[in-house]
């Protein structure tokens, strides 16, 4: 009983991420690490810059989850909310990468490079919305 409390008490309160740079620093690295084998340098550049766009954006964007949606924030201005009631399905890609959060709302569907710490994102997503995360294996069950 205590735990079902616990669950439901930080189901109302509003949590923000903390910034994870894994993401950018990983496709930094396989850009520069990509200069010698390359013919031409173009494809690492654009990498490499793509690193660095991502890692400028883990410092300035925030993700907030709040007892009904979840909000970005970039720097103190609220870029975008997506309320949980219509939400459909979620799912996080290669999270100990960490990777990409899938979302799909009743309008569209959203990828969101994984900027925050993925094992608080994965918490805060199967806290608010756990009963709409996609299996896994869902792909081995249409075989």
């Amino acid at each position: 009983m205590s735990f079902q409390s616990s669950n439901k008490s930080k189901q109302s309160e509003s949590i923000s991420l903390t910034p994870s740079h894994q993401l950018p620093l990983l496709i930094i690295f396989l850009g520069i690490s990509s200069f010698p084998f390359i013919s031409s340098l173009w494809p690492s550049i654009v990498i490499s810059f793509f690193g660095v766009f991502l890692l400028i954006q883990s410092f300035i964007l925030r993700l907030e989850f709040t007892p009904n949606d979840l909000i970005v924030w970039q720097l103190d201005r609220e870029l975008r909310r997506f309320p949980f009631k219509s939400w459909l399905a979620w799912r996080l890609f290669l999270p100990k990468l960490p990777g990409i959060l899938y979302f799909r709302e009743e309008a569209s569907p959203h990828l969101l490079p994984i900027l925050f710490d993925p094992e608080e994102l994965e918490n805060q997503l199967k806290l608010r919305v756990g009963n709409l995360e996609m299996p896994r294996n869902s792909q081995n069950k249409a075989s």
